[in-house]
C-alpha cells in the first residue's frame, strides 16, 4: 500500500478548507484516510500563524514509514523544518506565451508603422513651409531683373 500525505478539501464553495492528512494514495482525494495530522486555511493571510498547522511529531513518523507527501504539503513541511525540499527552476515563468508574442510583434510593427507615417508627415510639413520660402524667394527674383531691365530701358531711350 503506498501512503500519501496530502490536501482534502472542505468548506463552502469559494470559501476552501484543507486538513492535512495521510490517506493510501488510491483513495479519493475526500474520501477515506488513516489520519489527520493537520490542517490549512488559505482564506488567512500568509503571515498568520494559523494558515499551517501541523502535527510535526506525526509528520515525521509517517515520513519514516515511506510517505510521500504532495508537493503543496512538502512545501508546508519544509517551511516546518522537517523535510527539506530542493527549489525547482522555471526559467520561462515570466515569459509570455506564443499568442501573446504574436500580439507584441504585431503592435510594434504598427508602432513602427505609425512612426514612419509621421515623420514621413513631419518631413513634407517642412519642405512644404520650406517650398513657399523658396517659391517667393523665386517669384522676387525675377521681379527684380524685370525691374532691372526696365530701368536700364527707360534710360536707353
Amino acid at each position: 500500500m503506498a501512503v500519501a500525505i496530502r490536501l482534502s478539501r472542505g468548506g463552502a464553495k469559494k470559501r476552501p478548507y484543507y486538513r492535512i492528512v495521510v490517506s493510501d494514495s488510491r483513495s479519493p482525494r475526500d474520501g477515506k484516510y488513516l489520519e489527520q495530522i493537520g490542517t490549512y486555511n488559505p482564506m488567512l493571510p500568509k503571515d498568520s500563524g494559523e494558515r499551517v498547522k501541523l502535527d510535526e511529531d506525526r509528520a515525521r513518523h509517517w515520513l519514516s514509514v515511506g510517505a510521500t507527501p504532495s508537493d503543496r504539503v512538502h512545501r508546508f513541511l519544509d517551511a516546518a523544518g522537517i523535510l527539506e525540499r530542493a527549489p525547482k527552476n522555471n526559467p520561462k515563468k515570466g515569459e509570455p506565451g506564443e499568442a501573446a508574442k504574436e500580439r507584441a510583434e504585431e503592435k510594434a510593427a504598427k508602432e513602427a508603422e505609425a512612426a514612419e507615417a509621421a515623420k514621413a508627415a513631419e518631413e513634407e510639413a517642412k519642405a512644404a513651409a520650406e517650398a513657399p520660402a523658396e517659391e517667393a524667394a523665386a517669384e522676387e527674383a525675377p521681379a527684380e531683373e524685370a525691374a532691372a531691365e526696365e530701368a536700364t530701358e527707360d534710360k536707353g531711350e
